[in-house]
């Protein structure tokens, strides 16, 4: 018989206006209000409704605001604030979520697998590090309210990520962290004074009266402990049991209410013994370690996030009247001029239409020197005008500027988890399993042999086998090596190419814009008639003015005519028709003609329908520092795959320690030259910079597009070098050889520590405040350790 003027969930007196019922043990329940009702569906809808035949005590009351909180969330369908945060992904919509309550990588495991079961959730991906989550859903069968509620009723609050209020949600957790950690230690000593002083009989012999004080006011300074500062390990705890597995919170919850609670019976019967001193410096410890956890996530979260220091904020706008206007950087559309002074940020994506100047790119780059920049250049918002008074034409909106788009990369490249940081994952989790049936053997063996410390050995199993350290190794060295190469103007697309890096045999490297500056000039032509130099100049300059390959730049003319129906092959060339005649400019293989009677090594050729009317050959210069890092690259294979002729690959490259170099090639030819090397068993990784090298980048193991990169190399690349130094690729090597080794430090400490600690603490010889103390000290080391990859 149940009493419907109580919420059969926490026991509060039920709203008779407002009836909330949950099925439960097969009996409609009453419940106060509808975070009752949520929580306790929840459990019924996980198969844990057993919960509720065994508790002890009433629940804590669910979040009676529910109904309010809902409808909140639901200002967040309006398409207009939308537009501001949402990103399209192909069919689907994408936004970038600060997740608050996330306290370990359970959390994010946790999370991934209940919002998997959403139907309209097309891929989540938790940040774990920076406490961000990317959420790509179907809008026809979802609204982003529904997202924001599917994550509310498991118990974590997300709003759309915003620099200043993700700041805020991190000092908010920062202060919460302080307190739990500062109330832990400051009771930890005064608990350490009182039960040293019993243990060690430093007090001299005292009456059993004043002892049993001792123990209570004990008792008294643990209880806020283990209510207040361990909560934590709880809520992460009840998380994992309602998702129907578990994570290392489960034995750290288990140890401390068992020696809780323990304590609390020798108390009041005034026999056994009670170890509410290690229970503080338990949780004191744990708190600790996930303090420096948090504080380096943060760090390191601050590193590669940089770049939201760097998003504009105001602009100046050149109204159609020539009047100057200050308006939010987010408000200019495309098309808008803006005026941008010396010592000024640059406001948006655009081209330059009045003036010159130098521009500090070391936001994007990592590189101080200024970039020289002028009429028809393009520049980057968040960039610095140092020099001249620019004009610029706004070609992109804010939230699809360049800075914008490296933030979203970032985001969804720590979000994305290497195989390494799964099978670490799902063996932390095999792990607290193995740590429970130990724990549970252990208390069997000693309670049948009569021994009356079975249970705290048991206790010191559950403490000193916690796989806390485990469940740090990896992710805490991954974190902070994206964090080191963001700072080097070096940003990874997905985690897992890092660990990828160090099976790399093979690098293949494009020539144009790759090894080369890309900086083209003409060396020298030939035309069909001499009469006609300057018409097919202007007619190579029109057609190529609509290329975004480098080589373009080599025909750049202010008087171009006007062109029609242009057509783009990639990696061939491409055609438009001008004043009525259909032309075409491309490589040798884009041309159909015979070409005898051509007496220069033309790599670009000008024709018609009927015949070859001019022929070019242009170049570029070698990167400063190409053969310096093709040096240090050498213990692997390097090949070139250029679309250039091979003559010209022959002497560009004469000079350079490769051990192949292949002109003529289209970018077919890359894309199954590399599939052929991956087929004989080749790691291979791709450099690249156009178009054409979509292909290739796309199907290599590894991919890298250089700075200066086209959008769609860009897209197709798992890594991008911000800078325009070749060197930067040595550091991308060092350190994924570094984090490697982190990594296997990490593990092997973290695992050795368990199986050494193992023995000591099933056969007894391990009290529950030595086991503390080295778990603790275990995950400490291992964050540590992490952090000096930051260096």
């Amino acid at each position: 018989m149940t009493n419907d003027t109580s919420c059969y969930h926490c026991g509060q007196a039920n709203d008779p206006k407002h009836p909330y019922v949950t099925v439960i043990l097969g009996e409609p329940r009453k419940l106060c209000c509808p975070g009752c009702q949520a929580v306790s569906q929840a459990i019924v809808d996980n198969g844990l409704e057993d919960y509720y035949q065994f508790r002890t005590e009433p629940a804590v009351q669910g979040d009676s605001d529910l109904n309010s909180v809902l409808d909140t969330l639901s200002v967040y369908d309006d398409p207009s604030l939308q537009e501001e945060f949402v990103f399209e992904q192909g069919k689907h919509k994408q936004i970038q979520l600060t997740l608050e309550g996330i306290t370990c990588a359970a959390c994010g495991w946790l999370i991934e697998k209940q919002l998997a079961k959403v139907d309209g959730i097309e891929k989540i991906a938790v940040n774990v590090q920076a406490r961000r989550g990317v959420v790509t859903w179907d809008q026809q069968r979802l609204s982003l309210s529904q997202v924001l509620t599917a994550l509310k009723r498991i118990g974590y609050t997300a709003m759309p990520f915003q620099p200043d209020q993700h700041e805020a949600s991190y000092k908010k957790e920062d202060k919460s962290f302080l307190k739990k950690l500062g109330l832990a230690g400051l009771m930890t000593m005064q608990v350490m004074m009182l039960m040293a002083g019993l243990y060690f009989d430093l007090f001299g012999n005292i009456e059993e009266e004043t002892k049993q004080y001792f123990y209570w006011v004990s008792l008294v300074l643990t209880t806020p402990v283990v209510l207040y500062s361990g909560s934590v390990f709880y809520l992460g705890a009840l998380k994992a049991l309602s998702a129907r597995t578990v994570n290392m919170d489960v034995p750290v919850t288990l140890a401390v209410f068992g020696t809780y609670i323990a304590g609390i019976k020798a108390t009041l019967l005034e026999t056994g013994e009670v170890y509410f001193e290690s229970i503080c410096m338990f949780i004191f410890l744990l708190l600790l370690s996930r303090f420096l956890e948090h504080r380096s996530r943060h760090r390191a979260a601050e590193i590669s996030a940089n770049m939201t220091q760097f998003v504009p904020v105001s602009a100046t706008r050149i109204k159609a009247n020539g009047e100057l206007v200050s308006c939010l950087a987010k408000q200019l559309n495309v098309d808008d001029q803006v005026i941008v002074k010396p010592g000024e940020t640059v406001p948006i994506d655009g081209v330059i239409t009045e003036g010159h100047s130098n521009i500090d790119e070391s936001m994007l780059s990592g590189e101080f020197d200024p970039v020289k920049k002028r009429l028809g250049d393009q520049v980057f918002g968040g960039t610095v005008n140092q020099a001249g008074t620019i004009t610029v034409r706004v070609t992109k909106t804010l939230k699809h500027a360049l800075v914008n788009q490296i933030i979203r990369l970032q985001t969804e490249a720590m979000a994305l988890k290497p195989r390494v940081a799964q099978l670490a994952d799902q063996f932390s989790r095999y792990f607290v399993v193995a740590v429970l049936l130990v724990s549970a053997a252990t208390f069997l063996y000693w309670y049948s042999n009569d021994n009356p410390d079975a249970f705290w050995i048991t206790i010191a199993v559950l403490v000193a086998t916690c796989p806390c350290a485990l469940g740090l190794a990896t992710p805490s060295a991954l974190t902070c090596a994206m964090a080191n190469l963001n700072r080097h103007g070096i940003l990874l697309k997905r985690a897992d190419a890092l660990e990828q890096l160090n099976a790399v045999d093979i690098v293949a490297l494009d020539k144009t814009g790759t090894l080369t500056y890309g900086e083209f000039a003409i060396v020298s032509q030939w035309h069909s008639h001499q009469e006609d130099i300057d018409h097919n100049l202007k007619v190579a300059a029109t057609l190529e003015s609509r290329s975004e390959h480098p080589i373009a730049v080599a025909f750049q003319r202010s008087d171009v005519k006007p062109v029609e129906s242009v057509e783009v092959t990639v990696g061939a060339g491409l055609s438009g028709t001008i004043s009525g005649t259909r032309y075409y400019i491309g490589s040798k293989q884009f041309c159909p003609h015979s070409l005898e009677g051509i007496d220069i090594d033309a790599n670009v050729y000008l024709f018609t329908d009927d015949a070859v009317i001019a022929a070019f050959q242009v170049s570029d210069t070698l990167r400063n520092d190409a053969a310096e890092t093709l040096q240090l690259l050498a213990p692997r294979k390097l090949i070139l795959l250029s679309g250039d002729t091979q003559s010209n690959v022959d002497t560009l490259t004469k000079s350079l320690p490769l051990d192949e170099a292949l002109g003529g090639c289209s970018p077919e030819k890359k894309y199954k030259h590399v599939q052929t090397l991956q087929q004989q068993g080749y790691k291979v990784m791709m450099l690249g910079d156009g178009i054409n090298d979509a292909p290739v980048l796309a199907s290599a193991d590894v991919s890298v597009a250089v700075g200066g990169a086209t959008d769609v190399a860009r897209t197709a690349a798992d890594i991008i070098l911000l800078g325009d130094k070749l060197l930067s690729l040595t550091t991308l090597f060092a350190l994924s050889e570094r984090t490697r080794r982190k990594i296997i430090q990490n593990m092997g400490w973290a695992i050795g520590y368990n199986i050494l600690i193992l023995p000591f603490a099933v056969s007894g010889l391990l009290s529950p405040w030595m086991a503390v103390v080295g778990m603790s000290l275990s995950s400490i080391i291992v964050v540590t350790n992490s952090t000096r990859l930051l260096k």
